[in-house]
This record gives structure tokens, C-alpha cells and sequence, in this order.
């Protein structure tokens, strides 16, 4: 009985009282405030399906990814004629993907200028089959070739758009290519110039017989 009069004198001394309640709180606060700033941290139980943001221009895809707490930023450019400048080309995650709030979504957007492909070294160098399998792996488009006189098949130059080009020189890659080939064969033109050497003989002899004749008349 002693003990339990000692408990409610102790207890009604107003100081402790209010020191034993204000530990009370400040317990309780920590142990809130922890458990907030871990719910923050790991976003548990806070799912996000990715939204579509292809075909849409840059400033409409950052708004509409903003908007579900995702973090959107342009990590390429790539390039597509039949887009706008600016289109988003692609996003990862794809959409659809199911993350956390707060993930970067990376974006491929269409740039402005047409990305440029160096020439390798195609005119004077090569015939015309190697010229257009080694074109071809390369990305670029061949169209039909042009022919000039010249040893058969050998590539004399390239064109671009009716422009020539020179080899190291960048064009556009999905420009179309012509290739300059020779469409004389060798073998054709030594004839047709032994043909006209014996014509020239020929006419050579009969102007010396008839030269003869006239000095012995």
C-alpha cells in the first residue's frame, strides 16, 4: 500500500508528468516520421503503367509523363521523313511497363537535319558489282547507273541527286545513289581500232599504187 501512495505522489507531480507525456510524443513522432520517409523513399505499393508517348510531340509527351509522377528525358535523336521535328520516335520502358513513381522514361526524338553518311571510296576504285554490294551493306540506296565510255563495268564516279560526289564526301543516307560505269568493252575496242588501222593502211597502200602510176605515165 505504501508503494501505490509513493506511485500517485509521484504522478501527480505536474513536471514529470508532462515529461513522461511529451517522451510519449516524440516517440510516436519519430516512429511516424520514419515510417513516411521510408513509404517516400521505396514508393512501396505505388504502381504506374507507362503511358504511350510515340507520335507525340517533345513538349505533349513530357506533360502527359509529368502528369502520372514519371520523369521524363530525351536520351537520342533519330530520324523519320514522315514524322514532324520534335516526334517522339521511341520510349523505354515501352508503354505499358508497370514502374515505380519517380522513373526517368528516356525518349528518341525525330531531329531536324537528315543524319549524314561519309562516301567510302567507290569511284576509280572498283567495278560496278563490288561498288553497289559495298553501297547497299552501307545503308544506301542504288538506282540505275549511268554509262559513259569507258573500260566495261569500272566505276568512273558516283551522283548524288545529279550532283557528283567525291569519295570521304557525306551524303544524306537515305539519298539515291547513281553510279558513272564504263559501258565500252576493252576487247570490242581493240578491234574496232585494229579495224581502222588496216582501213588506214589500206587507203595508204592505194594512194601510193596510184602515185606509182602516175610518175610511170
Amino acid at each position: 500500500m505504501t508503494m501505490l501512495k509513493k506511485l500517485l505522489l509521484f504522478m501527480r507531480n505536474t513536471y514529470v508528468l508532462y515529461n513522461i507525456l511529451g517522451m510519449i510524443l516524440l516517440v510516436c513522432a519519430v516512429v511516424v516520421a520514419f515510417a513516411y520517409a521510408t513509404s517516400v523513399y521505396t514508393r512501396h505499393g505505388e504502381k504506374i503503367a507507362v503511358p504511350d508517348v510515340t507520335h507525340m510531340n517533345r513538349d505533349d509527351a513530357f506533360e502527359a509523363l509529368e502528369h502520372v509522377g514519371l520523369v521524363p528525358m530525351v536520351a537520342d535523336t533519330g530520324y523519320n521523313r514522315l514524322m514532324a521535328t520534335g516526334a517522339v520516335l521511341l520510349q523505354q520502358p515501352v508503354a505499358g511497363s508497370i514502374v515505380k513513381s519517380g522513373r526517368e522514361i528516356y525518349l528518341t526524338v525525330n531531329s531536324k537535319e537528315r543524319p549524314t553518311v561519309a562516301l567510302p571510296a567507290i569511284a576509280d576504285n572498283c567495278d560496278v558489282h563490288e561498288a553497289e554490294t559495298r553501297l547497299r551493306a552501307m545503308g544506301f540506296k542504288v538506282g540505275p547507273c549511268e554509262y559513259v565510255e569507258g573500260d566495261k563495268d569500272w566505276v568512273f564516279g558516283v551522283k548524288c541527286r545529279g550532283r557528283e560526289v567525291h569519295n570521304g564526301e557525306r551524303v544524306p543516307y537515305d539519298a539515291v545513289l547513281t553510279l558513272v560505269v564504263g559501258n565500252t568493252d576493252m576487247e570490242d575496242g581493240y578491234e574496232e581500232e585494229d579495224e581502222n588501222f588496216m582501213l588506214e593502211d589500206s587507203d595508204s597502200g592505194a594512194d601510193t599504187d596510184l602515185e606509182t602510176e602516175t610518175i610511170l605515165e
